[in-house]
């Protein structure tokens, strides 16, 4: 049964709103002045509210200004009662949330139409929010599970730190590092194009296939040939148009040495010495899963003693300014470098730089971002 409040000061119309509406087999509560009626409503959250417009205390304006305003009732259907019939009348209950209007005196007929059609309304903005809220509650525990995936901070003679922050509940970005045996330990970081639920469920499928090392006859420790797997494994013509870039790395522990390949992503950072010397990691190639026929290439490099190795996506530097410029993956490089330099860099006080450098609440694409540190 469907609850309505009656709102009104003159207690003949009261009585005939209430007995009207009870005929009709709702449950009806009546109020005299606008103060008692909003107490009511957020008392009860009825369904719908008939309010008198002209009444002391406080009017029908001011009541439906209050309701609208009010979380708790965001799914009540008002509806203002009122003699007045001008254009300008009209506009300004309109503004103050008025769903509806019914004119006095009051026909009968349509009081009945107008309630129905105010109930059907009320029905299916609520069934809506009941659905966004299943929704929401089912993104955060999607989002909880890619946060499951990612790994723990590594600690040790390598220790491994990462930090990411999705531009939505969802995003497309992901990473791991993971040893492949006692000496070869594997290090990516990937970005799927977009965000939100498409963009994750690709990223979910890459960290699962990468982690338990299910493709068949790779050796994963050569990065162009994971590459090279995932491409013929994640085109876009079959992954609902996504595609995705990553860097992937194996550090031999023994040797020293560091072999990587990229697709189409940023370059990892390699940073060494005092003052800091730098290097870009990268290779040749497009994005996974745009062109089926892409060759990987591999590259190595030697890493000095007390280096620290950066692996971030493009949502770390692509971030718009106020004059309409980018940020920057040169500004963002500079920025790590000299504070590497004064000794004051880690992952919490790049990104408190990235979020400054950021003039919105969220960001406008994922961040994601590993640092490595040897030795």
């Amino acid at each position: 049964m469907f609850q309505i409040v009656v709102i009104d000061d003159d207690p003949a119309i009261q009585l005939v709103l209430t007995r009207l509406l009870k005929k009709q087999g709702y449950d009806v509560t009546a109020a005299k002045d606008g103060q008692e009626g909003l107490a009511l409503a957020q008392q009860l959250h009825p369904a719908l509210i008939i309010c008198d417009w002209m009444m002391p205390r406080m009017n029908g304006i001011e009541v439906c200004r209050r309701v609208k305003a009010d979380a708790g009732l965001s799914t009540t259907f008002f509806i203002l009662l009122t003699s007045l019939d001008s254009v300008e009348d009209r506009v300004k209950g309109l503004d103050a949330g008025a769903d509806d209007f019914i004119s006095k005196p009051i026909e009968p007929n349509e009081l009945q139409a107008r309630v129905r059609s105010g109930l059907r309304l009320h029905q299916l903005s609520h069934d809506l929010r009941t659905q966004k809220q299943i929704l929401a509650a089912e993104l955060a525990e999607a989002a909880e599970y890619v946060r499951s995936l990612l790994p723990e901070p590594l600690n040790g003679p390598i220790a491994i730190q990462g930090k990411y922050i999705p531009s939505s509940r969802l995003g497309g970005d992901g990473f791991d590092y993971f040893w492949l045996d006692e000496n070869l330990l594997a290090i990516y970081l990937m970005d799927t194009a977009g965000h939100g639920l498409k963009a994750a469920l690709p990223s979910i499928s890459v960290m699962n296939l990468l982690r338990s090392q299910a493709l068949p006859n790779l050796n994963y420790s050569q990065p162009s040939q994971v590459l090279s797997a995932l491409n013929r494994t994640f085109q876009m013509t079959s992954q609902n148009d996504k595609y995705f870039t990553i860097w992937y790395g194996v550090y031999n522990r023994v040797t020293r040495q560091l072999t990587y390949a990229s697709a189409g992503h940023p370059p990892a950072i390699l940073l060494w010495g005092t003052p800091q010397s730098i290097q870009h990691l990268k290779t040749p190639g497009m994005p996974v899963g745009m062109f089926e026929d892409v060759v990987f290439t591999d590259r190595f490099c030697e890493i000095p003693a007390s280096s620290t190795l950066y692996i971030f996506s493009d949502g770390i530097y692509e971030i718009p300014q106020p004059d309409g410029t980018i940020w920057g993956l040169d500004t963002f490089i500079n920025f790590v470098k000299n504070s590497k330099n004064a000794g004051k860099c880690n992952l919490d006080q790049i990104l408190q730089e990235v979020e400054a450098a950021n003039s919105k609440d969220v960001f406008d694409d994922d961040v994601s971002i590993l640092e490595i540190k040897f030795d």
